[in-house]
């Protein structure tokens, strides 16, 4: 990558940590990989500040851990780690969706519809990263909205872990991306005839829960003994 010059310090820890998140969220560096600093400034042509700063703001969502006498390294995957990372933003995500309604305008919900459109489409020639980032897209129109600070960040520090532990959950369990489309439908029709917060709330969180339960329930599958193996033990 090329040097930068003349770029004020935030500027640069700014830029440090859209490249190491981006990195990571491509999978470019690997759950486990050292982050070594000097290497790091090295390639983005700055000092080691604004590459320190970066990887505090990555290390706080939990897409990075530091250890004592090793340094920073990537978070390592973990079944754990998704389950209470997709359970937490299921509740955070339903409450933000909730408060977000009112103020959703029948432009927005037109563009929601139309990312809900592209998202179906995708089904007959799957490709599960872009689903995901359509996926997101279309969710951020229902909660960015949210008139409480405090839990919209919740929701995107949520959704930046997400990104870390799993570059797409739908690759894993592609025939969930038919039943979410649907669900989609569904949180749109409770929005537009400004139904209980409450069933919003509960509508999208389910509809969160509902990923994550397809994917254990397909990791577990997996990892289950085929029957002859289970007759021959």
């Amino acid at each position: 990558m090329t040097g930068i010059t003349a770029v004020p310090a935030a500027s640069k820890s700014q830029l440090a940590y859209e490249y190491l998140r981006g990195r990571i969220a491509r999978h470019e560096l690997s759950p486990g990989y050292r982050l070594v600093l000097g290497s790091i400034a090295d390639e983005l042509g700055m000092s080691v500040v604004p590459v320190r700063e970066a990887i505090r703001r990555l290390e706080a969502e939990g897409l990075v851990t530091f250890e004592r006498n090793v340094g920073a390294r990537v978070a390592m995957v973990d079944e754990r780690g998704y389950v209470d990372t997709m359970q937490a933003l299921g509740v955070v995500e339903g409450a933000a969706t909730a408060l977000s309604a009112p103020g959703l305008t029948d432009v927005d919900l037109a563009r929601a519809r139309a990312i809900n459109d592209t998202l179906r489409a995708l089904l007959d020639d799957f490709d599960p990263h872009a689903f995901t980032a359509l996926n997101r897209q279309f969710h951020s129109v229902l909660f960015e909205v949210c008139p409480n600070p405090l839990l919209l960040d919740m929701v995107h520090r949520g959704w930046a872990q997400l990104s870390g532990l799993r570059d797409s959950t739908f690759a894993f369990v592609p025939g969930r991306a038919h039943d979410s489309v649907d669900e989609h439908v569904h949180i749109l029709e409770l929005v537009a005839r400004r139904a209980d917060p409450l069933e919003i709330e509960i509508a999208a969180r389910n509809h969160r829960w509902a990923t994550m339960q397809a994917f254990l329930a397909a990791r577990a599958g997996a990892a289950a003994p085929a029957p002859q193996d289970r007759e021959t033990r």
